[in-house]
């Protein structure tokens, strides 16, 4: 006590000594603090106070060159030298603030704690700091639900409400702070801004919160509120920001609304929100953003809409609104995006549409809107992306459509539109993707199609087109093309077999494509349907295989080594065979060499191969389903005549045997038996009813059949496939061609991993040198300077098929930003496929997140820091936990951030989302 009246009495001393030579004070003094008079308070108290909260840690007045606590860190004095600001951020960890002693600091004005790593509850305390005007207790940081960081936790202290001159509060991003909103808010009369989004805050929205007058900002999005928007809401005339999205609020929105007259942004998505839009909503004349989508909106567009002349964003989607589109609607001159999609509209497109010159984004999808696409559409010049699909439209593409000059998106799928493709598309130099399928057009592909150079996307199957593909196509940088259910005729462009995937079905054209690729080993063909009497080269050729050729001291070892054990195998049978005499043999339970007994049933199963038991055509043969005599269903791959004379395929055909009769997985499809007849050779495997995950993903109706779970699922199958094959199997094997085409699915959604025609076992005693293997847009990127193969490509690999199951299509723009992290303000659901709904249930969204932030330990571009295949399967294994933060709240830069825990061999360190 002794040292603290010493202490009290030099300071006092220098503050007097300051005064009487009129010396100007050399720590930051705010303009309101000078011309204010200090209250009474106690020096020695504030600055004990200060430093006993450690939040400074070991600095002391009495020990160390500081000589007042003004200069401390975010601490800020009035000329009194009492404390009037304090902002505090990122210099100590875990704070509490209750370890602050409030009270002796009378004269608080500014308190921002934001980013401080706060923890433990808001003391009640607080609420005795009468002059604070700004009070941030934030925690933007924990915008990543899966950090480490803390939260503020137990509920809002009904003490807050004695701040009666706080004009600012901010207690966002705190996921444990609880309870409900507190009554005692409605004393902050003079608050301007409220901030309480993204926390665990739930109950209704007091009815009080009216009377907040001054209230310019409310945030309180991403909670559990629930019942409705109050009546009194409307009284908030000074309000210029409201965002209630993500919560439980049901009911109406109250005509109130329409009072907020300087409202400038409106978000009230993701609630259960009923009833029709309010008329009143056209008194909003100055609302920029507009987004009412993920409710339950029934009734008509009001078309007091069009009042809305400042309007950017207009966003109704999935809700329940009918009705036609009101005509009023062109006048939103500013509107540059407009999203009605998903909804039960109806009538005509109309025409003033066209009036919105600044429009970029157009989303009409999945309503029904009939009549035709009016020709004024051609106004747009500054449109970039238009999706009409899933209508009841009729008549046909209108030429003007020729002026979106700037259009890289165009999806019309399945509106019932007819006529002919206009040649005038050829003139949209900035197409990336088109998809025109499932309609009833007719006539021929315009070769001016071919002037599209950046065109990587076109979808025009299941139409009524006529003639030949122009040979124009075949030069452009397609990535996927789907002509399949016309009625083409004439060859196939040569150049075509290159695409990743090509579907050419249900025409009438020469089938006569390349069946192999240039270098390397073929692979299986993605072939969704089948018509014996067309052609039936529907192919998705898994991209084009990448292979340097062989030397021919390496090819005559390698064919040596297969010889040797292919004839072991061969000879060991031989003496098993001599007991078996049935005539038809079970390929399930015997192995049978030489194919003198099986091959009859598989004759008489395919009928000979007849191409009506086709169920694909790829590189190097075709695959075939037989029922066997014993009812028993089974996948055939026969090697191509001309192949099997081959030494590449040849070698591919006898690599896939030895790798499958020497492991066993249960996520690695089995191989029953082979024949290796000089008649004919092929494989027999089991029969996987769903095809390729390429296709599943590939097909509307296919990928939505799969859900978020058995998304999660297929990664969980893959990743403990590899990790058998990496670190259970003696020696190692690397599979060199990890994609999507070769994960096959059963009945049950389950994953298989297939072909191994180009697998290594990876030697010790060997340099493990070797050619480059794989499919285009999954291959390791150090495969491009170095031939030497490890574990850590297929790492790589893996991590593209996981993203592309969960984004629905091939990550590659997202792969190539990879080099940094991602966009900060990109969020995970941004990425996943829209073709289903983002996941509720905390555990799967928990799954998700996990398997992009494994995903993205798996693509680092230097193979040492990519995680190992044993990691992840373990990962799995554990307890995995629920997401406690709404999903749309995950970033992919929190998710890069944290890639790194992965890598770790030792299951010590593991990410889990907080429960």
């Amino acid at each position: 006590m002794g040292n603290n009246t010493i202490s009290s009495y030099i300071y006092s001393v220098i503050l007097l000594t300051i005064s009487m030579a009129a010396c100007v004070s050399t720590f930051a003094v705010p303009s309101s603090a000078k011309s204010s008079s200090s209250s009474s308070f106690s020096f020695s108290a504030e600055a004990e106070a200060l430093l006993n909260s450690g939040w400074w840690g070991d600095v002391s007045l009495t020990n160390s060159s500081l000589t007042n606590h003004c200069y401390l860190k975010g601490i800020t004095c009035n000329t009194a030298g009492s404390v009037v600001r304090m902002e505090v951020r990122f210099f100590y960890s875990s704070g509490r603030l209750s370890n602050m002693n409030w009270s002796s600091l009378p004269n608080l004005e500014y308190l921002d704690l934001s980013d401080s790593r706060l923890i433990g509850g808001i003391p009640g305390e607080i609420g005795t700091l009468s002059k604070l005007t700004h009070l941030d207790l934030s925690s933007p940081f924990n915008n990543d639900p899966l950090s480490n960081f803390a939260s503020l936790e137990g509920g809002i202290p009904g003490e807050i409400g004695t701040l009666s001159k706080l004009t600012h509060l901010d207690l966002s991003s705190n996921y444990d702070l609880k309870g409900f909103l507190p009554h005692t808010l409605v004393n902050l009369t003079q608050l301007v801004h409220l901030d309480v989004s993204n926390t665990d805050i739930r109950g209704p929205i007091p009815s009080t919160i009216g009377n907040l007058s001054a209230l310019a900002y409310l945030f309180l999005h991403g909670n559990k509120l629930n019942g409705s928007i109050p009546l009194e809401i409307g009284n908030l005339k000074n309000l210029v920001k409201m965002a209630l999205s993500f919560n439980d609020l049901r009911g109406p929105i109250p005509s109130s609304i329409g009072h907020l007259s300087n409202l400038t942004n409106l978000y009230l998505r993701g609630n259960q929100l009923g009833g029709s839009i309010p008329s009143s909503i056209g008194h909003l004349s100055n609302l920029t953003y507009l987004y009412l989508n993920l409710n339950q909106l029934n009734g008509s567009i009001p078309s007091s809409i069009g009042h809305l002349s400042n309007l950017i964003y207009l966003v109704l989607s999935s809700n329940r609104l009918y009705g036609s589109i009101p005509p009023e609607i062109g006048n939103l001159k500013n509107l540059e995006l407009m999203d009605m999609g998903f909804n039960i509209l109806n009538g005509p497109i109309p025409s003033s549409i066209g009036h919105l010159s600044n429009l970029t984004y157009l989303y009409l999808s999945s309503n029904r809107l009939c009549g035709p696409i009016p020709p004024e559409i051609g106004n747009l010049k500054n449109l970039e992306e238009m999706n009409m699909r899933s209508n009841i439209l009729n008549g046909p593409i209108p030429s003007s459509i020729g002026h979106l000059s700037n259009l890289a998106h165009l999806d019309l799928h399945s509106s019932q539109l007819d006529g002919p493709i206009p040649c005038e598309i050829g003139k949209l130099q900035n197409l990336d993707k088109v998809d025109m399928g499932h309609n009833n057009l007719h006539g021929p592909i315009p070769r001016e199609i071919g002037n599209l150079s950046g065109l990587t996307y076109l979808k025009l199957d299941r139409n009524d087109l006529v003639g030949t593909i122009p040979n124009e196509l075949a030069y452009l940088p397609l990535k996927y093309l789907d002509l399949s259910h016309n009625n083409l005729s004439g060859k196939i462009p040569y150049k075509l077999r290159f695409l990743r995937a090509l579907y050419l079905s249900y025409n009438r054209l020469d089938c006569q494509i390349p069946n192999r690729s240039p270098n390397g080993c073929p692979n299986d063909v993605c072939r969704k349907d089948f018509n014996s009497s067309h052609c039936f080269s529907s192919v998705a050729n898994k991209g084009t295989k990448l292979g340097l050729v062989i030397s021919l001291p390496i090819i005559v070892s390698l064919a040596l080594l297969v010889f040797v054990v292919y004839f072991r195998y061969r000879k060991t049978q031989k003496n098993e065979g001599q007991s078996k005499t049935t005539k038809h043999g079970d390929i399930f339970s015997i192995w049978n060499y030489d194919g003198s007994i099986a091959y009859e049933d598989i004759i008489k199963a395919t009928n000979d191969f007849d191409v009506k038991y086709c169920i694909g055509t790829g590189g190097y043969g075709s695959v075939y389903r037989a029922q066997l005599p014993s009812g028993k269903v089974v996948a055939l791959k026969k090697l191509h005549r001309l192949e099997a004379e081959h030494p590449v395929f040849d070698h591919c055909f006898r690599n896939e045997i030895q790798m499958l009769t020497n492991v066993r997985h249960r996520n690695i499809v089995k191989l029953y038996g082979f024949c290796l007849h000089n008649r004919c050779m092929f494989l027999v495997y089991e029969y996987m009813e769903k095809g390729s995950l390429f296709c599943a993903l590939r097909f509307d109706v296919e990928a939505s059949e799969i859900g978020w779970t058995q998304r999660v699922n297929i990664i969980e199958g893959m990743a403990h496939a590899l990790s058998y094959l990496h670190h259970d199997c003696t020696p190692p094997i690397v599979h060199r061609d990890i994609s999507s085409n070769n994960i096959l699915l059963n009945s049950q959604q389950e994953a298989f991993l297939a072909d191994f025609g180009t697998a290594r076992l990876l030697n010790p005693d060997s340099s493990n040198r070797t050619i480059i293997a794989g499919t285009y847009g999954y291959i390791a990127p150090e495969l491009a300077y170095t031939m030497v193969v490890t574990e850590k490509s297929d790492v790589y690999s893996f991590g593209v098929v996981a993203l592309e199951t969960i984004m629905g299509r091939h990550p590659g723009d997202l792969l190539s930003s990879l080099t940094s992290p991602p966009s900060g303000n990109m969020m995970i659901t941004d990425v996943l496929d829209a073709r289903l709904l983002p996941p509720t249930n905390p555990i799967v969204a928990g799954d998700i997140v996990l398997v992009v932030t494994m995903a993205f330990a798996c693509l680092h571009p230097q193979p040492k820091s990519r995680a190992s295949m044993l990691r992840l399967s373990q990962e799995f294994l554990s307890h995995r936990k629920a997401l406690a933060a709404p999903l749309h709240t995950v970033s992919l830069w929190n998710l890069w951030n944290r890639k790194m825990d992965f890598v770790n061999q030792s299951n010590e360190q593991v990410i889990s989302a907080q429960v």
